[in-house]
């Protein structure tokens, strides 16, 4: 009996390093963008290891377009990038990028998270590809993403931007998952042994720092804070040229 129950206590214990406490899950979810009420800038880690990074942005004077028009028809040299962070956005480039739209591009990027330089690759998706059957409003412009390594095909999380008008503007809800890992193939991720191992509790709990996911929320709040504060002039120059 008590072999069986110290096998018992070891096969708990492994369960728990795999795939965490009890309810063994968290991660991705719809609630939040389709108005979820008390959303605000937090990180939380989830009972899988994963950190849930939230970050609320008002933006006055902006519409869900303008940010669309940024993402998608706008934003194309290091130049403008740096404009969107002062000393932070270093420089940018783009992959698979067609005129007109952000999905199906991959955003080829250098920028600093708190202390540390990130080299990063952001491949721009549909939003039910991460928040599955989600039901936007008619004018929510959504941004979604798969994150990943710049110099390594490693994906290391997923992301969604939700804008939504408001009576003065316009509001974003960023929310992030970090520790989603998989190792990607173009644009595909593919099954491997590093998406097994890192998708563990334990990898999680160790390889993804609470302080990194605060250094993550208090950059989107800032760089999409300086966003708002240019975009509506920016926009109206712009779109009274064409």
């Amino acid at each position: 009996m008590k072999k069986w129950l110290v096998l018992g206590g070891i096969a708990v214990l492994a369960m728990v390093a795999i795939f965490g406490v009890p309810p063994f899950g968290g991660g991705p979810n719809a609630d939040y963008a389709e108005g979820e009420p008390g959303f605000k800038s937090e990180v939380r880690r989830l009972p899988n290891g994963i950190y849930e990074v939230s970050a609320l942005t008002p933006m006055p004077g902006v519409t869900p377009e303008m940010v669309r028009w940024w993402f998608a028809d706008y934003m194309q040299t290091s130049e403008h990038y740096q404009r969107w962070y002062p000393g932070a956005h270093i420089w940018m480039g783009w992959e698979n990028k067609v005129p007109g739209e952000y999905v199906g591009a991959s955003h080829l990027v250098h920028e600093y998270i708190g202390e540390e330089m990130q080299k990063l690759r952001i491949q721009f998706v549909p939003p039910e590809e991460i928040l599955g059957d989600v039901t936007l409003g008619a004018d929510d412009v959504a941004v979604c993403a798969k994150p990943g390594l710049l110099e390594q095909p490693i994906n290391g999380g997923q992301m969604c931007h939700i804008i939504r008008a408001t009576e003065d503007g316009a509001e974003m809800r960023s929310r992030f998952w970090l520790g989603m890992v998989a190792k990607r193939d173009g644009n595909e991720q593919i099954g491997s042994i590093e998406g097994i191992v890192a998708n563990t509790y334990l990898a999680r709990k160790f390889g993804v720092s609470r302080s990194a996911a605060i250094d993550l929320m208090n950059h989107c709040t800032e760089e999409m804070r300086i966003l708002a504060g240019f975009l509506p002039e920016l926009y109206a120059a712009e779109t009274r040229e064409q």
